[in-house]
């Protein structure tokens, strides 16, 4: 099973660049998206179905920000929208499909760098969070847990840590929130797989980031402790470019 999980920073502008072709040629049974930007009546499925996709998603209330979507070519038992905390919801965070006894959640975390009040409220989603993923945990033992985090986790997930010390994404709270999540019985897969590889996630649009490889690694595919015996190669699809961010790609064998 192959699943790929990519912010894809509008999924309208994304399908104009010739997304629907890229994912018929990814050869992922799923692709989760992140920060579609738009709601279901704007979004081609059609072309998604014809690419060989059925297509689930999640918008945020607010028109042109965040959601989450699920494109599949493996019929879903289960799909379930939102989390059950309102806050998020409305905001279009978290999208669930349960495959027999696998369960994969789609996450877009909040970004703090638009300031104080955005970072306030990444911190609190944090906090709410990781009770949230082990309630789940405890339910669905098999769990996938993929998105957009907005955290580079250790120095080797981005290109200039003493330089981004102060920086959303990057701050010692954040990073120390993401050692709980990983000492929780989630592992990242990339990381796992990949003990010292250099590979990002995003770029900024400004300075020429992503010619010069000046990038994050703030996307993951986290897995459960059953999930980690059928691990078999994550990568970072740096070549395609359909936004700021790249695909990250995880083969399973199932």
């Amino acid at each position: 099973m192959r699943i790929i999980t990519y912010n894809v920073n509008g999924i309208r502008a994304a399908m104009n660049k010739g997304f629907a072709d890229w994912a018929k040629s990814s050869k992922a049974d799923i692709i989760c998206v992140q920060e579609i930007k738009a709601k279901e009546d704007q979004i081609d499925a059609g072309a998604l179905k014809k690419a060989g996709y059925d297509s689930y998603f999640f918008p945020a209330e607010k028109p042109g920000y965040s959601g989450v979507g699920i494109l599949t070519r493996i019929k879903p038992d289960n799909i379930v929208t939102g989390s059950g905390m309102k806050a998020y919801d409305e905001e279009g965070r978290a999208i669930r499909m349960d495959l027999g006894e696998y369960t994969l959640v789609n996450w877009y975390f909040p970004s703090g760098t638009s300031g104080e009040v955005r970072q306030d409220v990444k911190m609190k989603f944090l906090d709410e969070v990781l009770p949230w993923m082990t309630r789940l945990k405890e339910e669905r033992k098999n769990l996938i847990v993929v998105g957009d985090y907005n955290i580079a986790h250790t120095e080797l997930d981005i290109h200039n840590p003493k330089g981004n010390k102060n920086t959303s994404g990057f701050l010692p709270e954040e990073r120390a929130w993401l050692d709980k999540w990983f000492a929780s019985g989630i592992h990242d897969s990339f990381r796992y797989l990949n003990p010292e590889k250099v590979e990002y996630s995003w770029w900024s649009v400004r300075f020429n980031a992503r010619a010069q490889n000046k990038g994050w690694r703030i996307d993951y595919q986290s897995v459960t402790d059953p999930v980690l015996p059928l691990l078999k190669e994550a990568r970072h699809l740096n070549e395609v470019v359909h936004s700021d961010h790249c695909p990250v790609q995880l083969d399973l064998k199932l």
